[in-house]
């Protein structure tokens, strides 16, 4: 990627040393003039993330004219700045690990990987290794030089599905964009306990449960926006086949706005509903389950590089599908035969409104 604001005698690598990434040093813009170093050096280094260069800042790898400085320093324009650009403590720690990967698409620039069922994505207390983090180290080395390995987005351990991952530092930065630009789309299928009355929307602040802080809630104050566009493909007697369209990327985002419409997902240990009426063969099916009944079915974006908008789905796992094929089983209202939803037509992208209320019909 080409920085718009250097040519080649103003933006130098320094050779690595100590096991740094890469030390650089670069002259300010005189156009940058009264900027703050941190903001400054997000423009100037956009390959890396704010968080990391103001750590960077922090622990002073950062000098101006030789100095360690605080990130709010303004700066003049013409000051020469060295960042020594090194791994942070928990990347150092990570280790490549033969583990299996099921990669749908590859190019020089992403990958697609659907990820199984109850694998971490990213090591983390608990889990430091078995990670798809760690498989992505394994199976493709040159992805070290990624900050964490390419990964832009995350699903929850148990929620199965599509995820990109960045082959390369600029890949990672446009991809990171369009995230924040809520242009990717992702379309989610999952089966609601109870029977979801209409298509429609959610669109609350969702942040830490105030009673619980190791969970996410529909909060008053303090959250942050999410949307969740919901269809119905099929209703059961005591589940719904549902759709989900993020339009924001929260923690927990479905299952928490799932469970706020009074349908949690079948199955879900932390949100869910573990007294919900079912018969005996539903009741039997959800725990052999054992997991929230979450799959992360499709994925749109436009490539990092090429340009090319480019869509990838992948068809339920089988425990899913086990899931689906007992409740099909009873009677009761089918809107669809449930698979032949499998090649629809992407959804409207229209506004729904602005909505107050937790679940509305669109």
């Amino acid at each position: 990627m080409t920085n718009p604001y250097f040519d080649g005698d103003d933006y130098n690598d320094i050779p690595e040393e100590n096991g740094s990434l890469a030390a650089r040093e670069l002259t300010v813009p005189f156009s940058f003039a009264g900027e703050r170093l941190d903001g400054a050096l997000a423009k100037l280094l956009p390959e890396y993330s704010r968080s990391r260069l103001t750590q960077w800042i922090k622990d002073g790898l950062v000098t101006v004219d030789g100095k360690v400085v605080a990130g709010k320093t303004k700066l003049m324009g013409d000051e020469t700045v060295r960042v020594e650009a090194v791994e942070l403590p928990e990347e150092a720690a990570y280790q490549p690990e033969d583990l299996p990967l099921n990669v749908i698409y590859q190019d020089e620039h992403i990958l697609v990987v659907n990820k199984p069922a109850g694998m971490v994505v990213h090591p983390a207390s608990g889990n430091w290794s078995g990670t798809l983090l760690n498989a992505l180290l394994f199976h493709y080395p040159e992805i070290t030089r990624v900050p964490r390995a390419g990964i832009v987005h995350r699903l929850d351990k148990e929620t199965s599905g599509l995820m990109v991952v960045a082959r390369t530092v600029p890949a990672q930065t446009e991809l990171v964009r369009q995230m924040q630009a809520r242009s990717v789309k992702r379309i989610y299928r999952a089966i609601a306990d109870g029977v979801v009355p209409f298509d429609g929307k959610i669109d609350t602040l969702i942040g830490r449960d105030p009673h619980n802080r190791l969970r996410m809630a529909v909060v008053k104050f303090g959250g942050k926006q999410a949307i969740t566009h919901v269809r119905v493909l099929e209703r059961f007697p005591y589940h719904s086949y549902i759709e989900c369209r993020l339009e924001t990327g929260r923690t927990h985002q479905i299952r928490v706005h799932m469970r706020e419409a009074g349908h949690p997902l079948a199955g879900d240990p932390v949100y869910g509903n573990p007294r919900h009426k079912m018969d005996e063969a539903a009741s039997e099916a959800v725990k052999a389950l054992g997991r929230q009944a979450l799959h992360a079915y499709k994925l749109s974006l436009v490539h990092p590089v090429s340009g090319q908008t480019m869509n990838w789905t992948a068809r339920l796992p089988d425990d899913m599908k086990s899931l689906l094929a007992v409740l099909r089983g009873e009677t009761g209202e089918m809107l669809s035969a449930g698979e032949d939803w499998e090649d629809d037509e992407e959804w409207d992208d229209e506004d729904d409104g602005d909505v107050e209320v937790l679940y509305v019909r669109d």
